[in-house]
């Protein structure tokens, strides 16, 4: 009776196996479709929020975007470039040109006094280089008051006007009148160009606000014009014939300016 009760029971095992098996593997495939389902899923999602378009910000967001962008500082530049600030550079690489124009002609005015003929004509250059002088000292001055360094920069308007003075020295002879009407058209093109040169300082000077060195160049302007004045009035009518032992003809045709009397003798 137990061997029989024994087999049954090992027939009912073997019987169960298969069943079992079959169970297991169902249960394994089902879990394995899960994974791949949630793979799928995964994936699908992914490929979604790469495709999708980007979200639109709200109108605050935006708002906010702006208000940092419009708060950021602007980067700085070395220096801060205006209108101003142009004009006023020109007005100082100008009183430099005409501080080198006036240092320059200290050492030339010394040698159109030395070539000189008429008494006249060399005391004239021998004033305007004392002029000249403190002319330079009010450049300095101006310098000094735009919180400057008095600086020179070589003027070449002046350079080719004075070159052109010593070529007459050298090309006329020592002691005739010829040469003092050379060395008047020579020292009369310096204060054109300084008459020119100092009226133009003067009207920047007032543009920007200096009025003080406005006032100062107003100065060395009058005294270039004067100077002008006196060298025409030598020119057409102020030169007299100093020479000793003069005839009476001769006193009259000395009194007559330079051009006038170069101006007969070529008739």
């Amino acid at each position: 009776m137990r061997s029989t009760s024994a087999g049954k029971k090992k027939s009912a095992r073997a019987a169960a196996r298969p069943a079992k098996a079959a169970i297991k593997k169902a249960a394994t495939k089902k879990t394995a479709n899960k994974k791949s389902a949630s793979k799928k899923s995964v994936s699908k999602k992914t490929v979604a929020k790469k495709t999708a378009p980007p979200a639109r910000k709200s109108t605050a967001t935006k708002k906010k975007v702006a208000t940092s962008r419009s708060q950021t500082p602007a980067p700085r530049t070395a220096k801060k470039i205006n209108k101003e600030y142009l004009l006023q550079d020109l007005f100082l690489n100008e009183l430099k040109d005409v501080y080198w124009a006036e240092k320059h002609l200290t050492k030339v005015l010394p040698k159109m006094e030395k070539a000189a003929t008429s008494d006249k004509l060399k005391k004239a250059f021998a004033t305007h280089l004392q002029q000249t002088m403190g002319q330079i000292k009010r450049l300095e001055q101006a310098f000094e008051m735009l919180g400057e360094k008095a600086q020179a920069k070589k003027c070449d308007a002046m350079a080719g006007i004075t070159k052109e003075g010593d070529e007459i020295i050298s090309d006329t002879k020592k002691g005739t009148e010829t040469r003092d009407v050379g060395l008047i058209l020579a020292a009369q093109k310096v204060e054109h160009y300084e008459i020119a040169t100092y009226g133009s300082l003067v009207t920047i000077a007032k543009t920007i606000n200096k009025g003080e060195v406005a006032n100062l160049l107003t100065q060395t302007l009058e005294e270039e014009k004067e100077t002008d004045a006196l060298l025409t009035d030598l020119a057409t009518g102020g030169v007299n014939n100093q020479a000793t032992g003069e005839t009476e003809d001769n006193t009259e045709k000395g009194s007559k300016g330079i051009i006038e009397r170069i101006s007969e003798m070529l008739q």
